[in-house]
């Protein structure tokens, strides 16, 4: 029973972490875009 519980919670942990990483990665990829679109909006504002 406890041996079964283990397992599964570390079946669960397993599971759960490339979710994180991938949204962490979908938010790094988020952010670098819109840094990226401020600028570029910024250089078509100065040139």
């Amino acid at each position: 029973m406890n041996r079964n519980a283990r397992r599964a919670r570390a079946i669960a942990i397993a599971q759960a972490k490339p979710d994180a990483g991938t949204a962490t990665l979908r938010y790094l990829m988020l952010a670098a875009g819109a840094t990226a679109a401020s600028l570029a909006l910024l250089l078509a504002h100065l040139i």
